[in-house]
């Protein structure tokens, strides 16, 4: 192959990286300028008009130069783990060699989870902002449509969640094409307006910014709880670093988003300013009205599609990620594209976030109310990473005090004012974000902690693998022809179901492995390291699958590679034996009762272990396992 067809084809992958990241990580922020300079405006009624403008337009560029350039690109996205980004990412690049709780502490685990139960609320919300944003532009089209925009926008989301079951394998390869159209066109509208109005760039200078809020005090809070919301999706460029690259995500953001976007509200500036008594949304009055308006309208719609979308992916993602760490109860994920593993389908989750996202906008009824809910999830997910980012920075990377606390002091100074700017509109809507984050964070805490107790209970016999031998060669026990696979919780723990089949059956399998799956801290586990094997005697064998975060169990594939070891093993006629766990309350677990009772009904409801490891029901036999928390 020449040199030249080599670049060439380089060149070809790096720009359909970009493309695809305009879509997928960027549709969040992308959008935004439906709704947020609008707020910025709404906040500034009783100061001098052209002041106003440049002031919030300064406090607008600045906070996408700070936030996104140098924060999350500069820095955050620095923080990978083998590629991957997110907040679980950093919660594992937090921990060392000797474990877990080596070094993050119990409250650090606790702050990870609340930042990871943010983003829920951010999943729930983004989608309703964002499509209400978008079909409001009817309103701008025929003030008739008022009334209708709520159905309208329920109407466009139940189609949308409803087709989350087909996979986004077709329509995703729209997803970066519509959003370089969507960029290209808000940029080319605001540069218009923007080259009729030039006295707005002006608001480069950052002394407008801090001047505004220096001079106007009392509307400080309302200004800098509107100006976050330009920013959000800003969580979206670590999350799925892993699909695309920091390279291919920081081209895309300075070639396309950050372009688009900065002409975009720059050119809503300049029609403000032209437009003094304008009480129109300054985005949709870029375009003349009729067909323009119309056409601009649909291409929102489509944008906003795309970063609903990506959001509802996200949360997906995050709760796979949840579930192979042991903070959520395990559910259906089904694949949807056997070509990308990542592209997965949870039935459960799709239906909360439908039946949620839908109540938001029949309650809401407006992107304008609903703008007050907004904020408080993105700017404390915000701290969070910030936080977690020290911790990586001073354990993972030996950052000296005097290197770590000045730039982690500026970056919390930033994301801690945009925080507290947004408490304000806690009773005003601020509270949905953080109830839905108290609810999932109750789930993944609880889930977590009665897992360690049932651990303890169920592998904490203490059976050694001596004794196991011992039991094996007994001649009260019957070794029966065939091969049997009990699953263990842990890579060194006897099951009990092994214990209470032999007891009750007074037998034991020619072919015993001692299956452990085990969940690394790193987004996935090459093929080759996957399997450990270990001959334990007298027919048995330990065998542990080990699969990252990013991965999902395949118990089946696992054994046909325990055969290929050298066991004499059928995978399609092995028995399965599984621990069928009965949760009573009432014990001396270290559980408040509340939790006993949750997890008793989460682990009622939890999708069965045999079927999470993908495993033919007729292979497999499960006992009844009774344990009072």
């Amino acid at each position: 192959m020449s040199t030249s067809s080599s670049k060439s084809q380089r060149f070809g992958v790096q720009l359909a990286l970009g493309v695809g990241a305009l879509g997928v990580v960027f549709g969040d922020i992308g959008t935004s300028p439906l709704y947020a300079f609008r707020e910025c405006l709404t906040t500034l009624p009783e100061i001098e008009r052209s002041a106003g403008i440049l002031g919030a337009l300064s406090l607008v560029f600045w906070a996408l130069t700070f936030e996104v350039s140098l924060k999350y690109l500069g820095f955050i996205m620095r923080a990978d783990n083998r590629g991957e980004g997110g907040i679980f990412a950093l919660f594992a690049l937090s921990h060392t060699d000797k474990g877990p709780a080596a070094k993050t502490g119990h409250l650090f685990k606790l702050v990870i989870l609340f930042g990871a139960a943010l983003l829920y609320g951010d999943g729930v919300i983004t989608p309703a902002i964002s499509v209400l944003g978008a079909v409001e532009g009817l309103v701008t089209f025929d003030a008739g449509f008022a009334r209708f925009v709520p159905l309208v926008a329920c109407v466009v989301l139940a189609g949308l969640f409803w087709v989350q079951h087909k996979g986004t394998n077709t329509i995703g390869k729209m997803f970066g094409p519509v959003m370089v159209v969507w960029f290209a066109t808000i940029g080319a509208l605001g540069l218009w307006h923007l080259w009729q109005q030039p006295a707005v760039l002006q608001a480069l200078n950052p002394v407008h910014g801090l001047r505004l809020l220096l001079n106007h005090p009392g509307h400080a809070t309302a200004l800098l709880g509107s100006v976050i919301l330009v920013i959000t999706g800003a969580e979206a460029l670590y999350a799925d670093m892993g699909h695309f690259g920091r390279t291919a995500i920081t081209r895309a953001w300075y070639f396309g988003a950050f372009p688009g976007l900065v002409l975009c509200y720059f050119g809503q500036g300049a029609y403000a300013l032209a437009h003094p008594a304008d009480a129109t949304n300054p985005f949709f009055a870029l375009v003349p009205t009729g067909a323009p308006r119309l056409a601009l309208i649909v291409l929102s719609t489509a944008a906003a599609i795309v970063a609903s979308q990506a959001l509802i992916s996200g949360v997906f993602s995050l709760t796979r990620q949840a579930i192979q760490l042991g903070y959520f109860p395990r559910l259906q994920v089904q694949h949807t594209n056997p070509d990308q593993a990542g592209q997965i389908y949870l039935p459960m989750v799709n239906a909360a976030l439908a039946i949620t996202t839908i109540a938001i906008v029949l309650i809401f009824g407006s992107s304008e109310r609903l703008a007050t809910a907004y904020g408080v999830a993105v700017t404390g997910s915000m701290v969070v990473t910030t936080v977690a980012f020290i911790h990586v920075a001073r354990t993972r990377w030996q950052w000296s005090l005097w290197k770590a606390a000045p730039l982690c002091a500026i970056f919390l100074m930033v994301d801690g004012a945009f925080f507290l700017a947004n408490l304000h509109k806690f009773a005003e809507g601020g509270w949905l974000p953080l109830a839905i984050a108290a609810v999932v964070l109750a789930v993944m805490y609880t889930w977590n902690l009665g897992r360690g107790e049932i651990f303890q209970r169920v592998y904490g016999n203490h059976v050694t693998e001596s004794e196991l031998m011992s039991i094996a060669r007994s001649k009260h026990v019957t070794r029966v022809s065939g091969a049997a696979v009990f699953m263990v919780g842990s890579p060194s723990g006897t099951p009990i179901a092994l214990l209470h089949h032999v007891k009750s059956n007074r037998s034991l399998h020619q072919t015993v492995v001692l299956l452990s799956v085990m969940t690394d801290e790193v987004p996935s586990v090459p093929d080759a390291d996957q399997l450990t094997l270990t001959p334990i005697g007298e027919g048995l064998w330990r065998a542990i699958g080990r699969y990252g975060y990013m991965q999902s169990p395949d118990a089946g594939a696992l054994m046909e590679r325990v055969r290929d070891r050298g066991v004499p093993i059928n995978p399609a006629s092995a028995t399965y034996f599984f621990n069928r766990e009965m949760i009573i309350t009432g014990g001396n677990a270290r559980m408040w009762e509340w939790q006993k009772s949750l997890y008793a009904f989460l682990s009622r409801n939890a999708r069965p272990a045999k079927d999470y490891f993908q495993i033919p029901p007729s292979q497999i036999i499960e006992i009844g396992l009774p344990l009072q928390l």
